[in-house]
């Protein structure tokens, strides 16, 4: 790996992308065949991973000679680690560790959410471990002295939002003047959320010759002004066009009358395998978890007016035995859970890119999954012109909780899991009621965690060993 470090300097071109064709579907080539590493090859064996996804066999050759790479690709097509892995052996294999200083991390990766950037760092970490590299996280809704802790210490890689980093660096609590690979993930939602300022200033900072390696779904909403300005003589490769979905992604719109909407969610909600539920607005999150809960399905609720502790609580539920996720848009980039059977549209998204973010979230890493929309009548107008941005043609149908269609997807039924008692008045706080306010919200999970909680497939065992 000595030799894979790149050309610096005045020897970087100007900007001119070369763009590789469309990935397919081609035979699969193992990571040692990559050229990756051996002690990274080990990490993968060791986690039952030996063949590449197409945009980590597309990238890895160019991102390990240190070449500034464009990475275009629907979610759930392997792209964190078509840059973990490249982003860990170059610093590993250059002695990265034995040149740590104290708030002068070598790698930085930027992440438009809190979920993004925790699941972000869970896949490097056992990878950086094998060189005796360090990581850690920055984000904002925590208290930031863990943050600069870990900072004065010394770490190799940070995986962070922008905000908090931006804050921390003008706080002199790092810099990023010794940064040699930065990755920018989902640039697009970057854009979409408002942070592309930010996130150009943070570029910035880091050095003309380092390596830079960008992933988005689209170049709108300015993203192609920090590929211009940023990469350097950059190789593009998109696993499928900015619009695709995944092959293996199954399209349903349910329409269905005012009336019988909350049911037909309900048995949406109600099958064995793991969902996520997506309503436009947090009390509508809120809302349903909790009443989904005290319906007999355990559900917890992720939005943007949760502390991180919660939210970290909830996704935790999620991975374990709570079958049921109930998010907002802010989620649909952040959520990284295998085995995510079906997808819910509780109410049809603004717009066809929210639409393929969320729907992202199931048939990922090549397993199947099936997105259902729920329709109102006066919806319908709306929802077709939406589809038809999206490139995704399905058939409408009028259905209620009990129609055939609704009934086969839905599957095998998740057994009732009786809630757990609200605290009584009388008690003030103390006691058990006191220290499980809002207990209803937590679906029972705690009670029977240990038995089921820890499958890692999270595909209907959970559901299965409620009692």
């Amino acid at each position: 790996m000595g030799g894979c470090r790149c050309a610096t300097g005045a020897s970087r071109k100007a900007y001119a992308i070369t763009a590789s064709p469309t990935l397919t579907e081609t035979a699969p080539v193992t990571f040692a065949e990559l050229g990756l590493p051996a002690p990274l090859t080990q990490v993968l064996a060791s986690d039952g991973k030996f063949t590449a996804f197409p945009i980590q066999s597309a990238t890895l050759a160019d991102t390990l000679n240190g070449r500034d790479v464009l990475g275009r690709g629907k979610t759930g097509s392997g792209k964190t680690l078509a840059f973990s892995l490249p982003l860990v052996a170059r610093l590993g294999e250059s002695g990265a560790a034995a040149k740590r200083r104290p708030r002068r991390p070598l790698g930085l990766v930027l992440a438009p959410t809190r979920e993004l950037a925790t699941q972000i760092e869970a896949v490097l970490a056992p990878l950086a471990a094998a060189y005796k590299l360090r990581t850690t996280t920055i984000f904002g809704g925590v208290s930031q002295r863990p943050q600069t802790k870990a900072l004065d210490a010394g770490v190799d890689i940070v995986v962070a939002c922008p905000g908090r980093l931006d804050d921390l660096l003008k706080q002199g609590a790092l810099t990023l003047e010794d940064i040699e690979i930065t990755v920018l993930d989902e640039a697009d939602h970057m854009a979409d959320l408002g942070f592309l300022p930010v996130v150009t200033r943070l570029l910035a900072q880091t050095p003309k010759s380092g390596q830079r390696l960008f992933f988005s779904a689209t170049l709108d909403n300015g993203v192609d002004k920090l590929v211009k300005r940023f990469l350097s003589d950059p190789l593009t490769h998109s696993v499928d066009e900015a619009t695709s979905h995944v092959s293996a992604m199954t399209h349903h719109v349910f329409e269905v009358q005012p009336e019988e909407k909350k049911e037909l969610v309900a048995t949406l909600a109600s099958g064995a395998g793991k969902r996520i539920l997506f309503t436009r607005t947090k009390y509508q999150a809120k809302n349903l978890a909790k009443k989904l809960t005290a319906a007999g399905t355990p559900a917890v609720d992720l939005h943007g007016n949760l502390s991180q502790a919660k939210r970290d609580k909830n996704l935790a539920a999620f991975n374990g035995e709570v079958n049921v996720l109930v998010a907002t848009d802010v989620a649909a980039r952040g959520v990284h859970v295998d085995g995510i059977e079906l997808v819910v549209h509780v109410d049809p998204p603004a717009e066809h890119k929210a639409y393929l973010h969320r729907s992202g979230r199931t048939a990922r890493a090549g397993s199947a999954g099936d997105v259902a929309t729920v329709m109102l009548p006066e919806q319908r107008k709306d929802t077709q012109a939406l589809l038809r941005k999206a490139d995704i043609k399905v058939q409408p149908l009028a259905v209620s909780s009990d129609s055939p269609e609704v009934v086969e997807l839905v599957g095998e039924r998740a057994p009732y899991v009786k809630p757990a008692p609200a605290p009584t008045q009388n008690q003030g706080g103390q006691g058990r009621g006191g220290r499980r306010s809002g207990g209803p919200r937590r679906g029972g999970a705690p009670q029977s965690r240990g038995q089921g909680g820890r499958s890692q497939n999270g595909r209907g065992q959970g559901g299965r060993r409620r009692r």
